[in-house]
């Protein structure tokens, strides 16, 4: 707009009126989307119990090879499970499918007030117990495969340590073990919270809270960056579809119960109890050691959330002497929904599952 040391008004005014089209024909595209899906895979609900819902996924095409034994994916209180399957050609749960598992999924729901008093004990030795025993039952076996993911991945590692009958293999993805390394932003934010003081005042924490935390890690990036060309986005709808659905899912953020809240903070980010054995759940104390089945450890070298120095301390501490590492190069996102990730995660999971 301004050249060689004048104003030309008219590339201002040629400006403008591209803006305002581009505008216009974005509104348009924005109008033309109806509901945005929350995963796109046919499922069907196989058991219930209060909020909690376990989803087995239809199978949708001809599997080269089947693995009889069914996989249950535990996801993070945080955010909701339906990253995992966000769309066609981006869907974990697709991948796995076609590498040949049969997926379940845990879907925490959304907790209230009467659910403040919901502590990791519930969610572990009882929500999580029942669904794992209910696939048992449903597949007349003695124990499952178990993927758990971030958070889900530390609810499953505590599982698998204090029920190891249960669980046939252990994966883990993106998963703080160590929550104390030096590159971890988020305990270095957290560690000095009056977290008693929160959840006394607060009950449940809130989920839009706790999300905006999550992006004020990377502001410019995931608050500023992604909407600055958000006119030139709108100019396609497939692109803009994709963009809608992300934002979504990003700002789809369930409130946390309050005592699971409460421990979760206190234990795993403070005094990094895990990695301790000092961690107890109901009646069970966590010792890793106890996790004696085979386990495959995914992280992403590029994570934000949970550094790679988190994740792979995993195995300084498990009792298996059967354990795998996978990287990835990408984020903590990246990995679920990326095309590379797309290629390489899910049937790296299905052969490491499908190997005797």
């Amino acid at each position: 707009m301004i050249q060689s040391g004048y104003f030309n008004p008219q590339q201002l005014a040629q400006e403008i009126t591209s803006f305002n089209q581009k505008f216009v024909k974005g509104l348009d595209n924005l109008k033309k989307i109806q509901n945005i899906p929350a995963g796109v895979t046919e499922k069907e609900i196989v058991f219930q119990k209060d909020k909690v819902t376990l989803y087995h996924y239809k199978p949708h095409i001809k599997q080269k090879q089947k693995n009889n034994r069914p996989l249950l994916i535990c996801y993070a209180l945080v955010n909701r499970p339906y990253m995992t399957d966000i769309q066609e050609n981006r869907s974990t749960v697709r991948g796995l499918m076609e590498a040949g598992q049969d997926v379940y999924l845990i879907d925490w729901g959304y907790p209230d007030r009467t659910d403040k008093y919901l502590t990791m004990d519930d969610y572990i030795n009882g929500y999580l117990d029942l669904c794992v025993k209910e696939l048992c039952k449903r597949h007349n076996l003695d124990a499952i495969d178990l993927l758990g993911i971030c958070q889900g991945g530390a609810f499953s590692l505590c599982y698998a340590a204090m029920h190891p009958q249960n669980i046939h293999k252990l994966i883990t993805m993106v998963t703080p073990v160590d929550f104390h390394t030096p590159d971890n932003t988020l305990t270095h934010w957290i560690k000095n919270v009056d977290v008693d003081l929160l959840v006394d005042t607060m009950g449940n924490i809130s989920g839009d809270d706790m999300n905006w935390t999550f992006l004020s890690m990377k502001p410019f990036e995931l608050m500023g960056q992604k909407y600055l060309n958000m006119v030139e986005i709108m100019q396609d709808e497939a692109t803009l579809q994709n963009f809608m659905q992300m934002e979504q899912w990003i700002f789809d953020s369930p409130d946390q119960a309050g005592e699971t809240y409460r421990q979760f903070i206190k234990d795993f980010y403070q005094k990094n109890l895990l990695i301790k054995g000092e961690v107890k759940i109901g009646a069970h104390q966590v010792d890793l050691k106890n996790i004696t089945m085979p386990v495959l450890n995914i992280y992403a070298k590029d994570d934000h959330l949970v550094p790679p120095s988190a994740s792979m301390a995993l195995k300084k501490y498990v009792g298996t002497k059967d354990y795998t590492e996978l990287s990835f190069n990408g984020g903590h996102i990246g990995i679920y929904v990326s095309g590379r990730a797309q290629k390489e995660v899910p049937p790296a999971i299905g052969k490491w599952l499908n190997a005797a």
